[in-house]
């Protein structure tokens, strides 16, 4: 299982954040560039429709492919009430012919896009990542290198962290408690919950920028 929130943050306010992030999470940032493709399932392929995601690490010197099925969100009245989404999430890596073998299984390619940003991977009462990416749509099938924004400035924040049936409470706790700290720069909420930018997002970046995120 994966606890998951996501938000958003202007382009301008990037530095900023990543500032603040670099504070709390004591570890440099890792480069992300990713190619994902969306595959969805033909009727006939199984009793269930289902949509696999094939990632591609292009900041690996040799491209590394990895396979990510997620499942629906958890239900029920103490799912309702937390502001974490908690879903079941299986993943593996894979070798470079993958979107061969799935198109020869039934498979259809729904579509792709590109997200290049940066991430945080670090332990806070959870192992949590946090990754910040621009989100580009492809003009052609797999032209990465012409690639644009589909929401020119502004940037996608989600944090996620693993959890299994038995600690997913305390998972959802610490990634509650962690984005508490980044509450003067984004909203983070369910992902579909779309909350906007946050009105305090210029001062609080304006501080950052200024100390170098020294402030505690």
């Amino acid at each position: 299982m994966e606890c998951v929130v996501q938000g958003i943050i202007e382009t301008q306010h990037v530095e900023a954040l990543e500032i603040l992030l670099q504070g709390l999470c004591g570890v440099h940032k890792q480069s992300l560039r990713i190619h994902e493709l969306c595959l969805k399932s033909v009727p006939n392929l199984g009793l269930v429709a289902s949509d696999i995601r094939l990632l591609c690490d292009l900041e690996q010197p040799e491209p590394a492919w990895t396979v990510r099925h997620v499942g629906g969100p958890m239900r029920g009245a103490g799912a309702e009430q937390i502001s974490v989404l908690v879903r079941p999430m299986q993943e593996s890596k894979i070798s470079k012919n993958a979107l061969r073998l799935f198109y020869s299984l039934g498979y259809k390619l729904d579509h792709e896009q590109l997200r290049v940003g940066f991430a945080f991977h670090f332990q806070r009462g959870a192992q949590i990542t946090v990754t910040v990416s621009s989100i580009n749509k492809m003009l052609k099938p797999h032209a990465i290198d012409d690639a644009v924004p589909v929401t020119p400035g502004i940037q996608l924040v989600e944090v996620t962290a693993p959890a299994s049936s038995e600690n997913y409470n305390e998972v959802v706790a610490s990634v509650s408690s962690f984005c508490e700290y980044l509450a003067p720069l984004l909203h983070l909420s369910k992902p579909g919950v779309s909350t906007g930018v946050v009105p305090t997002a210029a001062a609080a970046a304006a501080s950052l920028m200024s100390d170098g995120g020294g402030t505690k």
